[in-house]
């Protein structure tokens, strides 16, 4: 039954949630009510039997009478007489066959156990109401009290007082009230399932946009697909999610597709160079025309610089291609001060004929090791290249800022926007080494270790470069130095 409902759509489920809802609700309420009517009108029918119980006279001489002639019955006098729709007769504890009055009246009812027993009691407040049925079978309300009969000279005991109503009429209006809380019921249902399909229709009509927008952009790749946005309810932060997950993608594919194009032309022009050189060298092979040897150790030197440039860019793409830090899993506590003397280390064989003055105080952050190392390590590479010979690098960190200063040229105010850019290169720089990846890729680092990286002009000259990264001082002293971050 449940693999049968879950087939079905949702629309049908909904509205079919709906009406088993109503239902049930509709059932409890109409047997509640059913029960609160019969209370009430077995209530009245009581209160009837004991009213009329209590305005009999049981001390007439008649009674008595009526009592020594018993199993037979006597007309009792007409202040005795009930109406022709009370059943009235006495039974006795001993005694199998009641005592019926008047002679005339509606029949006889059974006599229970229950009924001798008030009998044997002879408690007068003590009331037995009781359902039962009389000699035709019809139901009949009965009241049972216990009567003491003052039959002239004695007083008759163990005697009780048996007065009946018919019940068919309070049946009757019973049965009718079920018939009716029957077909409303029905009627409800029947309703409560149209409603329940068209609320649901109407509340998932926004779903079907959506889903007709999701096919469309699976069928179609489109992702400047848009759902309209109204209102404030689940749909709509639904609807909003959508949007800002399209526009997402679309702006990741835009910007992969402007990194093939950047990654494609930044590739062209050393490849370029690379293979005219080799050909160079091929042809004087083919040819037999030795090239001399200075212009040959240089076309050698100009192969060499240019696979290492091809190399250093491939490894700057793989790193801007790589999974996020938190992604990978590779956060850990780091000691920043020893990565940046690390990265002075390498700096240091790169440009020998600089000053590198360093002051690093210890600070500890969360971050990937080999990136951040990376990321300090194109920094200075940056401060050497654009360092003038017997140049000085200032390299300080003090409270989680890590600051490189180089005496260089600079970078103009118009052009610090983009230095963060993937491919940017400043026009006075193109001519130097580099992919124009390399500040990119500290950016990245830098903000997945939390922090920031800001690039400024330096006063007296030369350019800034600041790296703020949240730590502290020492290391937690749950996690030691360089263990992975929980």
């Amino acid at each position: 039954m449940t693999n049968r409902f879950r087939v079905l759509p949702l629309r049908s489920r909904l509205a079919l949630l709906v009406a088993t809802a109503v239902t049930v609700a509709v059932a409890a309420v109409s047997t509640v009510c059913w029960f609160v009517v019969h209370d009430k009108l077995y209530d009245a029918v009581d209160d009837k039997l004991l009213t009329r119980s209590e305005t009999l006279d049981l001390r007439a001489v008649s009674v008595a009478a009526t009592l020594r002639s018993c199993p037979q019955t006597a007309a009792p006098p007409d202040q005795f007489a009930p109406p022709r729709d009370y059943y009235f007769q006495l039974v006795r504890a001993g005694e199998e066959r009641p005592c019926v009055f008047p002679a005339d009246s509606v029949g006889t009812v059974h006599v229970e156990e229950s009924d001798r027993q008030v009998a044997r009691r002879a408690d007068p407040e003590v009331l037995n109401y009781r359902d039962g049925t009389d000699t035709d079978g019809e139901p009949v309300r009965v009241l049972t009290v216990a009567a003491s009969v003052d039959a002239g000279n004695a007083v008759v005991r163990d005697t009780a007082l048996m007065i009946g109503v018919p019940l068919g009429d309070t049946e009757r209006t019973l049965n009718d009230l079920a018939l009716l809380l029957l077909a409303v019921s029905g009627i409800g249902v029947v309703g409560a399932g149209a409603a329940g399909l068209a609320v649901a229709r109407t509340g998932l009509r926004p779903v079907d946009r959506l889903t007709g927008a999701v096919e469309h952009v699976a069928r179609t790749e489109d992702l400047s697909v848009r759902i309209p946005v109204d209102g404030e309810d689940e749909i709509a932060r639904l609807s909003r999610s959508f949007n800002a997950m399209t526009a997402a993608l679309a702006s990741s594919r835009d910007l992969q597709k402007q990194l093939i194009a950047d990654a494609g032309h930044e590739l062209r022009t050393p490849l370029t160079s690379l293979r005219t050189n080799i050909e160079l060298l091929a042809r004087s092979e083919e040819t037999g025309r030795a090239i001399p040897a200075d212009d040959r150790r240089a076309l050698l030197d100009s192969v060499k610089a240019q696979m290492t440039e091809l190399a250093a860019l491939i490894g700057d793409l793989q790193e801007l291609s790589r999974p996020d830090v938190g992604a990978s899993g590779r956060v850990q506590v780091v000691a920043l001060h020893e990565i940046a003397r690390t990265a002075l280390d390498r700096a240091r064989l790169r440009g020998p004929e600089l000053t590198f003055t360093a002051a690093l105080e210890p600070w500890y952050v969360r971050a990937d090791h080999a990136a951040l190392e990376r990321a300090l390590v194109n920094i200075l590479d940056n401060a050497v290249k654009f360092s003038p010979p017997g140049g000085e690098v200032e390299v300080g960190l003090r409270a989680g800022e890590l600051s490189v200063r180089d005496h260089g040229p600079g970078i103009p105010p118009e052009e610090l926007p983009h230095v963060f850019e993937r491919f940017w290169r400043s026009p006075s720089a193109r001519s130097l080494p580099g992919s124009g990846l390399g500040l990119s890729i500290v950016a990245r680092t830098v903000r997945e270790a939390g922090g920031e990286a800001v690039l400024m002009p330096a006063e007296g000259g030369g350019t800034r470069v600041v790296v703020r990264l949240p730590g502290a001082a020492t290391p937690p002293p749950s996690i030691p130095d360089g263990a992975p971050c929980p």
